[in-house]
């Protein structure tokens, strides 16, 4: 199984008909993925590479059906892309943009609290490489061909770290049900434990991969060790400053909690295959 996507999902693009959202609409389509139209302001009635483009979000999902959508749209617009994705009842939202504000942001989490859980959107992003399962669908601009099919999930703020777990998790045969990029920025969509309750929901899901950062409590490779307290890294919301932020304190707490952690990037793919050979 996977999480969040499948075969199955019908997807839209917001900021279809523009240069990055063309480009990586054209790379979702030949992964296999459900897409099923797009979303320009002023465009409707058209077509663009042989699918329908649609005016507001609202009418492609009358339309469609779709229930997951990515954003291709400059950051000042972002927010309100996201909270019409809401509102038109899309179920899971990629924002892929760099550069949202950080009250924006604000607004949007703001705005979601007047959802259900049940009806509530997941927002993934923003700053984020997106969400695959592979050999099914891909709602991203990950380079597809790097990830295998199979049964270990993938959680990461950084797109590159996520991409070399992969490539090292296909180098040793293992494969992955779903991997989420869920962004670098200080304030994101969804948190590491959003996403770690959709996995363990996943009955074919058998290890979960995370990836995080210093800076924050809430981050198994950890990025920082030799991080200084009180130094800004450069990466987004990247800060240490409380107990349990920096990248040594992580490990201890995750340590206790019974995390098996990989000491170094380059051994991520090791270490989830040790762990994965230890509940045998």
């Amino acid at each position: 199984m996977s999480v969040l996507i499948d075969k199955k999902t019908k997807i839209i693009i917001q900021g279809f008909t523009g240069k990055m959202g063309s480009f990586h609409a054209e790379e979702m389509i030949k992964y296999g993925s459900n897409v099923v139209g797009g979303v320009t302001p002023g465009k409707g009635g058209m077509k663009h590479l042989n699918l329908p483009v649609f005016n507001t979000v609202k009418e492609s999902v009358k339309n469609t059906g779709a229930t997951a959508s990515i954003l291709f749209v400059p950051p000042a617009f972002a927010a309100d892309s996201a909270m019409e994705a809401a509102d038109a009842g899309i179920k899971t939202c990629v924002a892929i943009v760099d550069g949202i504000p950080s009250h924006d942001m604000i607004k949007i989490k703001r705005y979601m609290r007047r959802y259900s859980r049940k009806e509530k959107m997941t927002l993934i992003g923003p700053n984020c490489a997106g969400v695959i399962s592979p050999g099914k669908a891909m709602l991203g601009i990950m380079p597809g061909h790097i990830y295998k099919e199979g049964k270990v999930g993938i959680i990461g703020r950084s797109g590159t770290l996520g991409y070399e777990a992969a490539q090292q998790l296909k180098n040793l045969n293992i494969g992955v049900s779903t991997s989420v990029g869920i962004g670098g920025d200080p304030i994101n969509g969804s948190s590491f434990k959003d996403i770690l309750e959709k996995f363990e929901e996943d009955n074919e899901t058998e290890a979960v991969l995370m990836i995080g950062e210093i800076g924050g409590p809430q981050e198994a490779y950890i990025a920082g060790v030799t991080a200084p307290k009180g130094r800004v890294m450069g990466h987004a919301g990247a800060i240490v400053s409380a107990y349990g932020e920096s990248a040594v304190e992580k490990v201890e707490l995750l340590k206790e909690c019974g995390v098996v952690i990989s000491k170094n990037p380059s051994v991520m793919g090791e270490t989830v295959k040790s762990a994965l050979n230890s509940k045998t």
